[in-house]
């Protein structure tokens, strides 16, 4: 669920940037072109897109930063509960990337 969740919202992410850069492109192309309204009515669209842009990715920052706080939070629970544990499965992925380093 939670997966899914997280694709809706990196593809809506995506989407906003996407609208956000096709609104800056019809901004050049006004400017070029044209002068007066139309460029005010387009410099208007385009400067909405980016601030929905920017506040959308300020809110997925701080749900990430949530989530890395309580996956931080989480470890360092099991950690102080199951040392030994710990230690063996730190030395078990140490000597892993030791043997992918050794082959090269």
């Amino acid at each position: 669920m939670a997966n899914l969740v997280d694709q809706f919202s990196k593809d809506q992410l995506i989407s906003d940037f996407k609208v956000a850069v096709a609104d800056a492109e019809a901004l050049l192309k006004a400017t070029v072109n044209i002068g007066g309204d139309k460029l005010v009515e387009v410099r208007a669209k385009a400067e909405d897109s980016l601030s929905i842009a920017k506040a959308r990715m300020l809110d997925t920052q701080s749900e990430v930063i949530a989530r890395t706080k309580a996956a931080a939070k989480a470890s360092d629970i099991y950690v102080h509960n199951n040392p030994w544990r710990s230690i063996g499965v730190a030395t078990g992925v140490g000597l892993v990337v030791g043997l992918l380093i050794g082959r090269r």
